[in-house]
């Protein structure tokens, strides 16, 4: 089992590699591009967004080898009594699916409504192969047999919810897809504890090893997007996948487990839409975009996007683990961990915050240009004295052209 394991990281991860840079290529010919048109952007310049198909091809390369050479060892049946053909027939339905309505998006762009029903056909292409959470078993929740509808309706919002949870997180470079990278580590290790389906771990080490061959030109600063086919064909994946690794046991790991394990985006997902419909107090205004997201609150509060992307990495690996404990000691040991996290992030919390003066100096990543305000950058009309939080827009690196996403703080004023 270890060495298919190794086979399906390695493979992936190859292929996602190799293929990034050509994507990057057919993405300015096809359109495939993201331009700056709000505020809401992080980003100041045009940036290729069709690095999802990278990682579907490494992941699906990897899963079909593999499927041969564990057929051919006899360590898988995908025609015995669990039907695993029939499951996996759905599940490359489903990626076709929402690839199909995403590349549309990425190049063309649709209405969110539209992108939804596409999202709903893959869940339904899901549920109709077999793929159902049929359980759940918590000692204050006890269903271990759910009715049928019941069943289709929670597998469908499910899948739904943790589709654009994965999406609406991909805010900063290497955000989105490093998530997914530690989410698909901590359900690895929980399929592996709870003795799950050889077909659901090859699945999640072939995700993880395709998200690191593309992470290398995603994370800032980025040379291309996922965009949302690979987003939503994260989050798709990862929501199915979950519910096959669990299906076994028909245990509270169904949902609880992959939840937490899934807690950053998942909160911040549920948390957009209390915000949205507070503010709009309409359904219409859950699909507002805004500038609301954790990553974009971090980034305000004066953390350069490298250091609030390696913020969000931290907390999801703490619920990653967080999961894993629950899932190999039980609930006191895992609150004994929370417990221990807490404490150390109250006690450093005030050495490693940060407070802003609007007299920061910013360093340019690409060049080490530092902009001070107390000079400005005369040449480019900017006056002694302005702060970089009201440079325009426009205003760009003198000495590389880089725009101010690429900035990050170099050196804090005290007050």
């Amino acid at each position: 089992m270890w060495g298919n394991i190794a086979i399906a990281f390695l493979l992936a991860f190859i292929v996602s590699f190799m293929a990034t840079p050509y994507t990057i290529k057919i993405a300015e010919k096809i359109g495939a591009v993201d331009v700056p048109k709000d505020q809401r952007r992080m980003h100041t310049k045009k940036m290729p967004k069709f690095g999802g198909p990278a990682v579907i091809l490494g992941f699906l390369v990897s899963i079909m080898y593999l499927l041969i050479v564990m057929s051919a060892e006899n360590s898988i049946n995908l025609f015995g009594p669990q039907e695993y053909w029939k499951k996996l027939l759905g599940f490359l339905t489903g990626i076709l699916i929402i690839s199909g309505f995403c590349i549309v998006d990425d190049t063309k762009g649709i209405k969110p409504v539209i992108k939804l029903i596409g999202q709903i056909l893959g869940a339904i292409c899901i549920v109709a192969s077999g793929i159902r959470i049929e359980g759940i078993t918590l000692p204050f929740l006890n269903f271990p047999e759910i009715h049928e509808i019941t069943s289709i309706l929670l597998t469908l919002a499910w899948i739904i919810f943790v589709t654009n949870s994965i999406n609406l997180i991909d805010g900063l470079d290497g955000l989105s897809s490093g998530i997914s990278v530690i989410s698909s580590i901590s359900l690895l290790v929980i399929f592996v504890l709870n003795g799950s389906s050889a077909i659901s771990i090859v699945l999640i080490t072939a995700l993880a090893g395709a998200l690191v061959g593309f992470l290398p030109f995603n994370f800032t600063p980025a040379k291309t997007f996922i965009g949302d086919t690979g987003s939503n064909f994260l989050g798709f994946s990862l929501a199915v996948i979950s519910i096959l690794g669990s299906a076994k046991t028909y245990t509270a790991a169904v949902i609880v487990l992959p939840l937490i394990a899934l807690g950053l985006p998942i909160f911040d997902t549920v948390w957009a839409i209390i915000r949205r419909l507070i503010k709009g107090k309409s359904i219409k205004a859950v699909f507002k975009a805004d500038k609301g997201h954790l990553h974009h609150r971090l980034v305000a509060k004066g953390f350069s996007q490298k250091q609030a992307v390696l913020i969000l990495y931290g907390i999801s690996a703490i619920f990653g683990m967080f999961a894993v404990i629950l899932c190999d000691s039980g609930i006191w040991k895992a609150l004994s961990f929370l417990l221990i996290v807490i404490v150390a992030v109250a006690l450093g919390y005030k050495n490693f915050s940060v407070e802003r003066t609007g007299n920061e100096q910013y360093e340019c990543t690409q060049c080490k240009y530092i902009y001070n305000p107390k000079f400005g950058n005369e040449k480019a009309g900017i006056a002694k004295g302005t702060k970089f939080d009201d440079l325009p827009d426009e205003w760009v690196c003198p000495v590389c052209g880089e725009g101010k996403d690429m900035f990050q703080i170099h050196e804090w004023v005290e007050k």
